[in-house]
């Protein structure tokens, strides 16, 4: 299973605003689109939709910026995955309808497998929360992340 692009940046722009915190700074959209290497119009985008999805609280005009919307250590990576994750299916047959088109059903059982495999990895990601992922005192926000985005063998697009 790989993680969406969308979903890689939803995680470090929440991580990069826990260790804003815990430095006494506000996150801005344009420091992580300049750390990240990306545009600032679709870094807004993710920002906009963690705002709306509860995750982040923001503040226009001097002096704003964005902060978490409640504690990082309350913060599970499993949950933030889920929501910005829209695609859980593994194969063809985990969608809906999907039974039917199988040609193994009703003796396969590589559907509940792959559930259980999927419920395993979201419950070890929700054994951490994204006060795990940035300790307080062992990063400030000035280094952390500063990654490029991870991008498949070949790609030539730096926004993925």
């Amino acid at each position: 299973m790989r993680l969406t692009l969308w979903t890689d940046y939803s995680l470090r722009v929440l991580m990069h605003c826990a260790a804003c915190e815990a430095t006494g700074r506000r996150a801005t959209i344009a420091d992580m689109a300049r750390m990240y290497g990306v545009s600032r119009h679709h870094l807004t985008k993710v920002v906009v939709a963690l705002v709306h999805g509860g995750w982040l609280r923001g503040q226009r005009g001097r002096g704003g910026g964005l902060r978490l919307a409640r504690p990082a250590a309350d913060i599970r990576v499993g949950d933030v995955i889920r929501w910005a994750e829209r695609d859980f299916e593994l194969v063809a047959c985990m969608g809906p309808g999907g039974e039917e088109a199988c040609l193994l059903m009703p003796g396969c059982r590589l559907r509940v497998a792959l559930n259980a495999a999927l419920r395993a990895y979201l419950g070890v990601l929700d054994g951490y929360t994204l006060a795990d992922l940035v300790p307080v005192g062992t990063v400030s926000a000035a280094t952390v992340l500063p990654l490029q985005p991870v991008r498949p063998a070949g790609s030539q697009n730096p926004a993925g």
